[in-house]
Parts: C-alpha cells; structure tokens; sequence
C-alpha cells in the first residue's frame, strides 16, 4: 500500500456532511486508514500540524499517507500568512482534499505561538492568513474555530470573524459551539467546561446562508449528527469516533445515503491486519497501529480482554502481529458464550 507523494489529477469538492475532528496524537496516518476501512466517505482530518514542523522538519513523515485514506483534510496551525501560503505550497504536492486553519486550539503552547484560539481577537490578521492560503493552492481553505475566546463572547464578535474571514475568501467554517477560555481551564477543560451553545451555530447559519458551517462539540450519537443536518451542512465528530470508532459503522448509509454493506468489527479487524503486516514489513511499529484500535469492541462482550491483551503486549520490542490475532480470536470467543 504506496504512500501518496504527489496529488491526484482529478478531485472533486469533498462531501463534509460527516467529518472526523482533527486530534492531535490520534488521527495520524495509521488511525486514518483504521477508520477509512469502516466509512468510505466521512471526510477526515489529520492532527493538527504547524508550519514550523512542515517547513523545518520531516516533511516527508508529516504529510505522507496512503491513498485509501482519502478523502482527508490537512490542518495547519501558524499565523504568519507566508509561512501558512509555503506550507500549503508544500501539501499541495500531496492529495489533500482541503487545507484546514486551527483557530480554535487554547492550548499554551498555541498560545505562545500566537496562532489557535486566540487567532479569533484578530479577525484582520487571520483573514490576511486565509487570503496567503488561498492565494498559494488551489485546494479549499477552511477554518476551525469556537463560538468566541475569553470575553470575546458576543454574537457579533462571531458575526465580524466570520465576515471578515468570508470577505478574505473562505467559505467553509467549522465551528465548535464552545468558547475557549485561554487561562484558567486546560485543553481537556475546554472541551468540556464552557457551555455548549449549538443554537448560536444554527444561528451562524441563517446569518451567511451562503457559507458551508459545520458544527462540532458535544455530538456523540448519529441521531444528534441527523438533527444537526436538519440545521447545519455537517457534522464534526471528535472523541467518540476514537473511542468509540464503530460508530462510523453505518455513516456511509445514514448520513450519504449510501448502499453498499455496513462491514463487522471482526471484517475491518481482518482488513487493518493486511496493513499492519504490511507497515510492519517497513519498520513501523505494532504498537504505533494497535493502539488506535483499541475501542473497536466498545460497548461488546470480550470488549475488555481485547483493549488489555494489546495493551499489555503491542508495545513489547518482539511484538509481532500475533498479539492482534490472539486479541481477536479471545474477544471471537467472549462473544460467542
């Protein structure tokens, strides 16, 4: 299975009904695969990756993927519209279906750095960013950010970034119905403590008919995704699609209308396994794969003894892929009691 190098010749628009989040330390190369293997069509998001780590660093091992992964969104994190418009230069080269600015990340680190949440107290200067993007590739620009930062909290603070940054050219806004408090709550914190407010999104909505908004925060069932699309033009999913990951089970048919079969858990185990023989052929390591699958059981007999038999073997130097197999065939056999 080739890693892509070079973009496709032809592309279309992706479909954002349906989206996996961006989260940073899960939905690299090998997460993407996994959950590709259970949704043909959910459109997904790579970890948040900074323009300093694309220009200076391995460009190659950060933007590198393989081909059955598409259709995939690349999110950039940076604020400095030359640095943003070389690293979209750069991912060109490969087949993103659209480039993805983080506005809405509180994290300290992103905050030292002057780009993610607090992007959103200069609608200006990221809109100057979006324009640079866009200016540099051909591929869609998007933006994620929340409803506000701090105290910036209004309504119509959310209605000038939004129109500012519409003005500049996106049309594409993936809103998380969160504000983020950028002292005082840890990441995790903000995605949990400030109150939802999906009815300012909706809102959003009726305000610039013409953008594409794409609502996130909080939305862990189809059900909750099907009434948002009574509102909105996508959903955004995020945690539970990583701990719960067969829940992407039946998007293709619920959400795009698709009908082809809704695979078992123990066909996409069976297909995953084709990959980690085949990446592990070129060095990469069981546990690197492993560990993004080990929700696949949720909520199943012999849920547990699956997470813990990987868990306590995937990331032993001779772990070979007989340690998903045993997994398997032991969760196989809760299952049949």
């Amino acid at each position: 299975m080739p890693l892509t190098t070079t973009a496709p010749t032809t592309g279309s628009k992706p479909n954002r009904r349906f989206c996996v989040a961006p989260m940073l330390d899960w939905t690299d190369r090998h997460c993407r695969f996994f959950l590709r293997l259970i949704s043909q069509h959910a459109v997904l998001y790579t970890e948040m990756l900074t323009t300093g780590a694309i220009l200076h660093g391995d460009t190659e091992r950060f933007l590198a993927m393989n081909a059955e992964e598409h259709p995939v969104a690349l999110q950039l994190g940076g604020s400095n519209p030359s640095d943003l418009a070389a690293a979209c230069k750069l991912a060109e080269k490969y087949a993103y279906a659209e480039i993805n600015l983080n506005c809405g990340c509180p994290s300290d680190r992103v905050q030292s750095g002057m780009f993610g949440a607090v992007m959103m107290k200069n609608a200006a200067i990221t809109a100057d960013c979006v324009a640079a993007m866009r200016d540099a590739v051909d591929l869609p620009v998007t933006v994620k950010h929340r409803i506000g930062v701090d105290d910036y909290d209004s309504y119509d603070f959310l209605c000038q970034f939004v129109g500012t940054l519409s003005d500049a050219g996106c049309n594409t806004f993936v809103v998380h119905a969160r504000k983020a408090w950028l002292k005082g709550l840890s990441p995790k914190q903000n995605r949990e403590v400030p109150e939802l407010n999906y009815d300012r999104v909706y809102q959003l909505k009726r305000d610039f008919p013409h953008a594409e908004i794409i609502i996130n925060g909080g939305i862990t069932t189809l059900e909750q995704s099907i009434e948002h699309l009574n509102h909105l033009d996508g959903v955004m999913m995020g945690r539970e699609a990583y701990t719960n990951p067969y829940i992407l089970a039946t998007v293709d048919q619920d959400i795009y209308g698709a009908n082809h079969p809704v695979k078992s858990r123990e066909k996409i185990a069976e297909q995953f396994l084709d990959y980690i023989d085949n990446e592990m052929s070129k060095g990469t390591k069981l546990h690197a794969m492993t560990r993004h699958i080990l929700g696949l059981f949720h909520g199943m007999p012999g849920a547990r003894l699956f997470r813990r038999h990987i868990s306590e073997n995937a990331y032993k130097p001779t772990a070979t892929i007989d340690v998903l197999t045993t997994a398997l065939k032991a969760t196989s056999g809760a299952m049949n009691k």
